[in-house]
């Protein structure tokens, strides 16, 4: 996996950092989302993680989101008995962004081959770069972050010269 970076990594420059929006329905320790932020910081990706719809909205209208990875399952608020779930509330919101950040979507397992093709149409007409079905393996997540870079960032990220 090659990840390129115009910038030194002791800046703290937010700005010139790029952001990656991180969503999942479960923190579980060993979840590879929460292995990202670690895996990824050295190579100037700051990780910006939102454990529901709520706090992801949050999230995207206070920072600029460069690439996100939503969980379909994440809940629409904390501590609610609403337990709807948010994820395609946060694909709707980034597919109204300008410009519009790729998006990977986790999804659950579906139960039927119909099923199947139903949630894989609604993701991509919500945007979606690519879809991973869970669980998601930590190199499926790198796969899929690396084909999003190459495709809209030819491999780089925000630095001084280059405005998102």
């Amino acid at each position: 996996m090659v990840f390129q970076s115009t910038q030194s990594t002791e800046t703290h420059d937010h700005n010139k950092r790029l952001n990656l929006l991180l969503t999942c329905g479960s923190w579980r320790q060993d979840s590879p989302i929460l292995q990202l932020p670690q895996l990824l910081g050295p190579f100037g990706i700051r990780s910006l993680t939102a454990k529901n719809g709520e706090e992801a909205v949050k999230v995207i209208e206070s920072s600029a989101i460069h690439i996100a990875i939503v969980d379909l399952a994440i809940p629409l608020k904390m501590g609610s008995s609403d337990k709807r779930p948010g994820g395609e509330r946060v694909l709707q919101l980034l597919r109204r962004l300008n410009p519009q950040p790729p998006t990977i979507v986790i999804r659950p397992r579906q139960t039927s081959a119909r099923e199947n093709a139903r949630s894989l149409a609604r993701s991509l007409h919500e945007g979606a770069f690519t879809v991973v079905d869970r669980p998601a393996m930590l190199e499926t997540l790198l796969d899929a972050l690396q084909r999003a870079l190459r495709k809209h960032y030819s491999n780089r990220w925000p630095d001084q010269n280059w405005n998102l």
